[in-house]
């Protein structure tokens, strides 16, 4: 987030930031875990499970994700592919000869004893077992007798909290932006790209003055530009819960319920660069980057601009 003119940050925002659950980190799972009944019993289907391999690389590695829909997406080398034996496409990111492939298993759909359960399990269980590391969470409706550490409990799962880090930014250029304006004009506002390449460089801490002391860069703030006296740059860093974000952003929102200096303010959210899905099922390609993102600038008069950028390997965002 960040909020100009603002050196502290408001206590609604302040506590909801700092009620973000906690996620866990599970070692060395097998993937047919996941496709274990009881798993899906207790926990895909009362509620939404977020999972992710962790520390793979997705033009590279193996790459697991469970999406809380109960889809769960292996994106895989040939080699694995060809070892499981299971039903998938070949990546659209692959080259000329076809080295990735995708398997895609409907968890909810799944029937114990039938010949398509019993294929997948014996796949993932007995002809090659397959193991990651998962970043996970449940999103429960209400409370449950079982929760992911206690099932999880044979293999090494930690509970982590998102990291959260702030900084005031003083006497801060910025480019000039109008709601109503997206293209921008010369002489009165910058448009959507500028500011999203300035907001970039600003929440990556790079200096935009374009000093000749400068070797890192020579990147200068857009014209027409302003200065702010001061900003609030917070920062979030972990596997977030969706519903998280949609409150961050609601409260972003109410910001302005009272009388503020500050004309705008923005809400960036990127995901993991090598998680093999991107926007709802999408396949997500890491080509240069891996960029996977999308930010919301909220105007004092309520108007907002969503901006959102995959790499150039991906499909174009809804």
């Amino acid at each position: 987030m960040l909020i100009p003119e603002c050196a502290v940050l408001p206590s609604e925002l302040n506590a909801l930031v700092n009620s973000f659950e906690k996620y866990y980190l599970v070692k060395n799972v097998p993937v047919y875990e996941l496709v274990e009944q009881q798993f899906i019993d207790r926990f895909v289907k009362k509620g939404s499970v977020y999972a992710l391999s962790y520390n793979t690389q997705i033009d590279q590695d193996n790459t697991v994700a469970l999406l809380p829909t109960g889809t769960l997406i292996l994106s895989v080398d040939k080699d694995t592919y060809e070892e499981l034996g299971l039903e998938g496409k070949s990546s659209q990111y692959s080259h000329k000869a076809v080295m990735r492939y995708v398997i895609t298993v409907d968890l909810k759909s799944l029937v114990p004893g039938t010949a398509k359960n019993k294929r997948v399990m014996w796949a993932l269980k007995e002809k090659l077992l397959v193991k990651c590391d998962f970043l996970i969470m449940w999103n429960s409706p209400g409370d449950e007798d079982f929760s992911l550490s206690t099932h999880f409990e044979k293999y090494q799962c930690k509970e982590h909290a998102p990291a959260v880090s702030t900084k005031v930014l003083r006497d801060l250029p910025y480019p000039v932006i109008q709601s109503c304006d997206l293209r921008g004009n010369p002489e009165k506002s910058c448009d959507a790209s500028e500011f999203m390449e300035w907001l970039g460089a600003v929440t990556s801490e790079i200096e935009c003055n374009n000093e000749a002391s400068n070797f890192l860069s020579t990147f200068c703030c857009p014209e027409p530009s302003s200065v702010m006296e001061k900003a609030y740059l917070c920062t979030v860093t972990g596997f977030l819960l969706p519903e998280n974000i949609c409150k961050l952003l609601e409260q972003l929102c109410h910001y302005f319920d009272e009388p503020k200096f500050a004309q705008w303010t923005s809400l960036t959210v990127h995901g993991f660069a090598d998680s093999p899905v991107s926007w709802g099922s999408a396949e997500h390609g890491f080509h240069k980057g891996g960029e996977n993102f999308y930010n919301f600038v909220v105007f004092k008069n309520r108007d907002y601009w969503l901006q959102m950028a995959v790499g150039s390997h991906d499909g174009c965002p809804p």
